[in-house]
């Protein structure tokens, strides 16, 4: 019996307990990204990525949108993991890769382009050959909010893949860099349920920001760092520049162990 579909009282993808069930059970990255996919978990965000890949944007008319929960992006054995906010109803939730297709997803690519954390500057659709180095890419939420604001419940609900992500990248993962305030907070309790201790008080978020969680019998001590989120209201107004997101990705790089070419430095 596939344990997706509702029957015997197991969560199916329309369930709000789906994906605290299914996450934990996950083998592997590839299976994760998968069941992350099906989710259907939260209505109001279901009905709104639904309703704008429907509608559209006149610019990407001839676009067959994704629409669908956006899974993580980059390797299953990455040192550095990246975390934002959500999806964006025009970019990943037309394009299908996390950060994808909009002016936020531009300015960051550029950034780990620069530092070398990725082959090329641009990302553009999923089929555009970019490969990215030592770094994966996700969020608290997988799905594109209205108003780019997901509500706690749609977080809470949303966390048991973030939790399961975070675990699964184990040992091998030495950095996290938070983009903004709400990935910030949002990912603190993730940590915890990956049998993290959190520093007391807890970390407050800032640009520049720098925490450090003691290792565990599963995995080294653990560096996260904090950025402005590269929204066009941040980058445009000066609040981040692209020398200040460099800084950081290249601290997560050098605690990492990436070198230049992402190979361990």
């Amino acid at each position: 019996m596939d344990e997706t579909e509702p029957a015997g009282g197991v969560p199916g993808p329309d369930d709000v307990g789906f994906p605290a069930h299914r996450a934990p059970r996950a083998a592997g990255m590839a299976e994760l990204d998968g069941l992350v996919t099906r989710c259907r978990a939260c209505p109001r965000l279901v009905a709104w990525r639904e309703e704008v890949a429907a509608v559209k944007r006149a610019a990407f008319q001839d676009w067959d949108y994704w629409g669908r929960p956006v899974p993580g992006f980059g390797p299953a054995d990455a040192s550095v993991a990246v975390v934002g906010l959500a999806p964006a109803a025009h970019g990943g939730n037309r394009t299908g890769r996390m950060f994808t297709g909009d002016a936020t997803g531009d300015f960051l690519f550029r950034a780990l382009h620069e530092v070398g954390l990725a082959s090329q500057p641009t990302s553009e659709h999923a089929g555009d050959g970019l490969v990215l180095r030592g770094v994966r890419l996700t969020s608290p939420v997988h799905c594109a909010p209205p108003a780019n604001k997901p509500t706690p419940g749609e977080r809470d609900t949303c966390r048991a893949w973030l939790t399961r992500e975070l675990t699964l990248l184990g040992p091998g993962l030495r950095a996290i860099v938070v983009l903004g305030a709400f990935g910030w907070q949002a990912l603190l309790p993730v940590l915890a349920e990956c049998g993290r201790t959190l520093p007391r008080p807890r970390p407050v978020f800032g640009h520049g920001a720098h925490a450090v969680l003691p290792a565990t019998e599963h995995g080294p001590e653990l560096h996260l760092l904090g950025s402005y989120h590269p929204s066009q209201r941040n980058t445009f107004t000066g609040r981040l520049t692209m020398p200040m997101l460099t800084d950081v990705l290249r601290q997560a790089a050098f605690l990492g162990g990436i070198g230049p070419t992402g190979t361990g430095g």
